[in-house]
């Protein structure tokens, strides 16, 4: 009989088939199909590769694939090969002398018993704690009326006190050269505007200021203020508590 192979090999030269061609078309590595022309079954993964391959193959090239099949099986393939379905044990069964019956005679230890009456005795004694203490039968502690502790710990609870106010806002001008100046009364009434070269004082519950040039001192209340020096004009606001602060540009006085 033609070696299984070699029929393989004849049907793909008569049919002028270059082996990458049908390794294209079947899929299956050219290696192993120069394996099964070659008879060389071992150098494929297994019998079962073996099968599919050479079905696969012989469909390809217009053979009997079943016939090709079978006569590997019979002259190739080892018995036993076949897959022998595996059963798994039966499961194990216990001797009646190790099965457990349930019923009203089954035997309780007696550590259980003691742990149950343990429990039982301590449930007790919380129901009779919870009934006395809630029963409302005891009296409330009366608050205490005792009013905040005096002395430091409440110290740091009062608020600072107010600066006293001073009876009026006085400002003393000295100028350096001769400088702009604007004054008005804090709501926007005007009470001086010009230029002065000798020392001017104002007075009034409060005072705004614009003066042309930073050269000037400035005391309020007898006391000089200090404000950045700059080139550009400076505008200041005056209260009765000593505060100083800065006016911006479009909010001063005579602006």
């Amino acid at each position: 009989m033609q070696p299984i192979g070699e029929r393989l090999r004849e049907a793909r030269m008569r049919q002028g088939r270059d082996i990458t061609e049908v390794e294209a078309a079947t899929k299956i590595r050219a290696k192993y199909l120069r394996a099964l022309e070659n008879d060389e079954f071992s150098m494929l993964p297994g019998t079962t590769y073996v099968k599919s391959f050479l079905r696969t193959y012989a469909e390809y090239l217009g053979l009997d694939a079943h016939l090709l099949v079978e006569e590997f099986r019979a002259q190739h393939e080892p018995r036993g090969e076949e897959e022998v379905p595996s059963f798994a044990p039966p499961a194990r069964t216990r001797p009646p002398h190790e099965r457990r019956v349930a019923g009203p005679g089954m035997a309780i230890s007696p550590g259980l018993l003691l742990a149950g009456g343990v429990l039982a005795v301590l449930l007790l004694l919380a129901i009779i704690g919870l009934a006395s203490g809630g029963g409302g039968g005891g009296k409330k502690k009366p608050a205490s009326t005792a009013g905040p502790p005096k002395g430091p710990a409440t110290a740091h609870r009062s608020r600072p006190a107010a600066p006293p106010l001073a009876p009026e806002v006085k400002l003393k001008v000295v100028p350096t050269e001769t400088t702009y100046v604007c004054v008005d009364d804090g709501h926007g009434t005007k009470l001086f505007e010009g230029t002065i070269s000798t020392t001017q004082t104002f007075r009034g519950k409060r005072l705004r200021i614009n003066m042309g040039r930073s050269s000037a001192n400035v005391f309020l209340n007898g006391k000089p203020v200090s404000f950045a020096r700059t080139a550009a004009a400076v505008g200041l606001s005056f209260s009765r508590t000593g505060r100083v602060t800065p006016i911006p540009p479009l909010h001063r006085p005579c602006v």
